[in-house]
């Protein structure tokens, strides 16, 4: 194994100097439906049966699998990586955030932690609560009943482990110093 760090801080294992066990978990994403290596997927094979547990999470919310529309997961993932700091996820979540039609004004309040003028109502719902649950708030009454009534309990659930999971991949990416690049650093 290479100790020269190809992802931050993480020296990422070629696939020929991987365990049995590691190499089925790589072939379990590289050739299962994400059909590639993403993100902290790169640093979480060196656990292989960490990735058999969390990929099939993962996998629950790409579009269409979830409760949630693509606008209202990429407001949830915005809310959560700029909570933690988290670079490289905050940075394709803001790419794909205005892929997905959100206004760039409003990406851009999400990620510098301003006020986001959201006129969708569930968006708003999606926002108010995703950013009461990161500064670690209490939910008011007058916001759960709100939530309840535009997301229905389903989708505040997948918006609510959608942030525990994005908050997994963001302290990853901030303990392996992950730029926004993806590439190496030297380690200190």
């Amino acid at each position: 194994m290479t100790d020269t760090p190809t992802f931050g801080r993480y020296a990422e294992i070629p696939v020929e100097q991987m365990t049995a066990e590691q190499q089925a978990g790589y072939r379990f994403l590289v050739d299962g439906p994400r059909g590639r290596l993403p993100g902290p997927y790169r640093v979480w094979v060196h656990n292989p049966a960490l990735v058999h547990a969390v990929a099939p999470l993962g996998n629950h919310f790409t579009p269409g699998q979830s409760a949630l529309s693509e606008r209202e997961r990429e407001i949830t993932v915005l809310v959560t990586c700029g909570k933690w700091g988290s670079a490289y996820p905050t940075n394709s979540h803001e790419r794909r955030g205005k892929e997905v039609g959100l206004p760039p004004a409003v990406v851009e309040a999400i990620v510098a932690g301003r006020p986001a003028a959201l006129t969708d109502e569930r968006e708003g719902v999606v926002y108010d609560v995703a950013l009461a649950l990161a500064n670690g708030r209490l939910i008011p009454q007058d916001l759960y009943d709100r939530a309840v009534k535009a997301l229905g309990h389903e989708g505040i659930t997948d918006m609510i482990v959608l942030m525990g999971y994005y908050t997994c991949v963001s302290l990853t990416m901030n303990f392996y110093a992950v730029p926004v690049s993806g590439g190496g650093t030297p380690r200190h």
